[in-house]
């Protein structure tokens, strides 16, 4: 518009604006870009400066991922694994107890053997006694306490006293840990404070000398190890992971051999370094490290090598046990002592050899160690009841399983199974299949047996050891509790039972253990259908009494006694035993054509040293979590006979081990006053034997997994093995007799007529008798000489005079 009358000047147009870079005002870019002398310093900063903060973005993302997953593995948050352990042992003068076996039980414990016991949990050991320091957490100071043995065969504790003076009633050792309830796992987790230094210094030898030095990760060790192996100056390849590396690859990664899970593995070892000491990674370590495979299982930790290897606690390893342990960490399978001993030994001299280069032990002890056998211990797995293990893990109730889900519990399950009995039982066990398996070759029977075997304190109930099979590396399938198989005539007790239960309820004396029944081929008619059962090999006795049926196992005569009880009678008695498969009352009842496992039999059993009464067994006491104790309900025990009837029966089994089809125990050597019972199934397919004292009841059967005939007896198969396990279980045991009830009384009778003695007759015994069922009729045959020629003999000796 005009001003004053003027015409508008026009204005020159604005150049266009640029658009703004690099912030509001393009301040930065142009500071990168000015034409300077200092612009290519300015761009080499911020070429660094920003991967340099991302790189220490990632690196903080990562020290907190990897911080807290550590935390949470390896810092104690995880939940403790349950443990397992068995029954304890107390010590007191009479004992019949070696010092071998007492050693043994303090190596289960975990006591160290020092030449002079200082501190709770060492002991040392003489040709007559051990002197040990109890743990006791209420004694104020611990009291080194000596235990002295007798010498000799069947050796005994003669006294118990404390060093310095005064006698001591009794020790008692703590429950020992059988193992950790881990799925496919055998460990056992120590402190490192309980590691002997001569373990520790053997793994750092040969798998990280440089351990203490380095944060994690080991350059100097990485470079030297990749100029040995170009030059091949050793006869092995050295690697470079160090203890902290080898912990994060188990833990964290997976196996593959990449640039980037080596690059993984480095990162979190430094922080595995930063998170925990040298201490903490040192315990994990030699807790968690892979070991190797014995059976199902791994094997992992030092501790649980040293039980397995070389059945010691880990405290009472020498330098070249220590050294064989440590040797084999670099590859398990390949140097396993047990499937290569040669490789084994070589590593094992390796390790001696750089335990010397780096100072831990002088050349001469090196030289010395390497000069050992390799000493392993036979079965040590087997020794560790994995079977028992099994089955308690069974047993677990749903109280017991929620406990095991509760966080940061510490639950522990306390069990019944003395580890003494369970390596006899699993010897006895070993030598005895070995000699089926040579009895089987000689018939020429193809396949391998198999075996079970459960050893059961009648009393209680606890089952104190359980074989379920030859080999637990070979199959984890547990027969003793599983297996289901025809209990033979290990079942004709219980006929017996029932008849004599029968004679008491109607007060009769039809049925006594004096009864004469003839022993002939009969046929039975039962539902308008025929029985012929037969004995062993076709042998017949003709008239017989109860008792020799029984010991020597006659089967037609058991059928005739079941078929004068009752059918019926005898499948109820079984029925309230309420054990294995229902006993239809047939005939063929008298032979146990049903099934059962050996487990259930014994249970069974347990009614004849209980006078009538079924102890169920058990095999867990209780269960500890958090220091609160949780008391594992139990079944009840039940009434199923009378204690004078089962007497009976108890007394006529005395003669199946005195006389009968288990006399060869006798012959073997075991003396002690016992009873018990043969069994053979049709066709020889399973052989059983059940044998008992007052104290100690015990299970044997072999047989094929699939069912096919043995063609072995009960006496040649599983007597054998019962025999060798109860002699050493009882060895120095007193013989106690079996507790006769109130209400049976004895009569002297002929052992073969059943009637009652005269002093003529050549075979008496003391029988046993329900009051009034007593024979009423003396013997017959054995009358002695008549009149005629006692004048005769009277005549020769008045005539023989001189």
């Amino acid at each position: 518009p005009a001003v004053s009358g003027r015409p508008a000047t026009p204005r020159a147009p604005r150049a266009p604006r640029r658009p703004r870079r690099g912030g509001a005002d393009g301040g930065f870019f142009r500071w990168l870009t000015a034409p300077t002398k200092r612009r290519w310093l300015r761009i080499s900063v911020v070429i660094v400066a920003v991967p340099t903060i991302i790189l220490s973005l990632m690196l903080g993302y990562y020290y907190i991922r990897f911080a807290h997953m550590i935390d949470a593995r390896l810092g104690g948050e995880q939940r403790p694994m349950p443990r397992i352990f068995g029954r304890p042992f107390q010590i007191e003068a009479g004992q019949p107890v070696s010092i071998g076996e007492l050693e043994q039980r303090l190596n289960d414990d975990g006591y160290a053997e020092r030449a002079k016991p200082e501190h709770p949990g060492e002991f040392s050991a003489t040709a007559t006694s051990v002197t040990l320091i109890p743990r006791d957490p209420a004694a104020k100071k611990p009291i080194p306490v000596r235990v002295e043995f007798s010498r000799g065969a069947g050796s005994v504790v003669t006294k118990l006293s404390a060093v310095g003076g005064g006698a001591v009633d009794h020790v008692t050792l703590e429950a020992p840990l059988l193992t950790e309830l881990v799925t496919g796992q055998k460990a056992r987790y120590v402190k490192l404070a309980s590691i002997p230094k001569v373990m520790v210094q053997a793994v750092i030898a040969i798998e990280d000398k440089r351990f203490f030095e380095h944060p994690g990760v080991d350059p100097i060790r990485a470079v030297g190890a990749i100029l040995t192996n170009l030059r091949g100056k050793k006869t092995y390849l050295e690697g470079a992971s160090t203890l902290t590396q080898q912990i994060v690859k188990n833990t964290f990664l997976t196996q593959e051999k990449t640039m980037r899970r080596k690059v993984a593995e480095q990162f979190i070892a430094l922080v595995v370094e930063m998170r925990l000491t040298k201490e903490q990674i040192l315990e994990l370590y030699l807790n968690e490290t892979l070991i190797g495979q014995r059976g199902p299982f791994e094997i992992h930790g030092v501790a649980e090598a040293a039980r397995l290897f070389f059945g010691k606690d880990i405290a009472n390893i020498t330098v070249a046990e220590a050294a064989t342990i440590a040797g084999v960490i670099h590859s398990p399978s390949q140097l396993s002592p047990f499937r290569h001993p040669d490789r084994a030994v070589e590593r094992r001299n390796l390790v001696l050899k750089e335990m010397a280069s780096a100072g831990f032990i002088t050349p001469e002890a090196a030289a010395k160690a390497s000069k050992e056998p390799l000493q392993l211990t036979a079965r040590a797995l087997e020794n560790e009841a994995p079977y028992f293990v099994d089955y308690v893990g069974q047993q677990l109730d749903e109280k017991s399983r929620t406990l095991m889900k509760v966080k940061d519990a510490a639950f522990d399950v306390y069990t019944t199974v003395d580890l003494h009995l369970q390596r006899l039982a699993q010897e006895a066990v070993a030598e005895g299949m070995t000699q089926v398996d040579k009895q089987l070759a000689a018939h020429k029977r193809p396949g391998q047996a198999e075996v079970a075997m459960v050893v059961v304190d009648p009393k209680t109930g606890d089952i104190l050891a359980l074989v379920g099979g030859r080999g637990y590396n070979e199959s984890q399938y547990d027969r003793a509790a599983v297996s289901q198989r025809q209990p033979g005539s290990t079942f004709k007790p219980f006929v017996y039972l029932a008849a004599f239960e029968k004679m008491a309820d109607e007060g009769k004396s039809d049925l006594t253990p004096a009864t004469v029944m003839v022993d002939e081929p009969t046929t039975f008619l039962f539902e308008d259908k025929e029985y012929s059962p037969g004995n062993y090999e076709n042998e017949y006795d003709g008239p017989i009494t109860l008792r020799h049926a029984l010991a020597h196992s006659r089967n037609v005569v058991a059928v005739k006694v079941a078929e004068a009880t009752g059918y019926d009678r005898v499948a109820a008695l079984w029925q309230s035993i309420d054990a294995g498969t229902t006993a239809k009352p047939y005939p063929a009842i008298a032979l146990g054509v049903f099934e059962a496992s050996p487990i259930e039999m014994a249970t069974a059993y347990t009614i004849f040293p209980n006078g009538g009464m079924l102890r169920p067994l058990h095999a867990i006491t209780h269960i500890l979590e958090s220091g609160k104790t949780h008391p594992v309900p139990q079944e009840k025990d039940k009434t199923i006979a009378r204690p004078e009837t089962t007497f009976l029966v108890t007394n006529m089994m005395r003669s199946v081990l005195n006389e009968g089809t288990g006399a060869a125990a006798r012959e073997d050597g075991f003396k002690l006053d016992a009873a018990g019972k043969t069994g053979t199934t049709s066709d020889l397919r399973d052989a059983w034997f059940v044998g008992f004292t007052p104290d100690l009841l015990t299970v044997v059967w072999v047989g094929f997994d699939d069912n096919k005939p043995i063609g072995l007896t009960g006496a040649q198969a599983a007597l054998p093995i019962w025999t060798a396990f109860m002699k050493r279980a009882l060895a120095g045991h007193a013989d106690h007799a079996f507790e006769v009830p109130g209400g049976v009384v004895f009569a002297d009778i002929d052992r073969d007529n059943g009637k009652l003695a005269t002093p003529y007759c050549p075979y008496v015994i003391s029988e046993s008798f329900l009051p009034g069922t007593e024979p009423k009729e003396t013997c017959d045959i054995h009358k002695g000489p008549s009149l005629l020629s006692k004048i005769g003999q009277w005549l020769r000796k008045v005539i023989r005079r001189p």
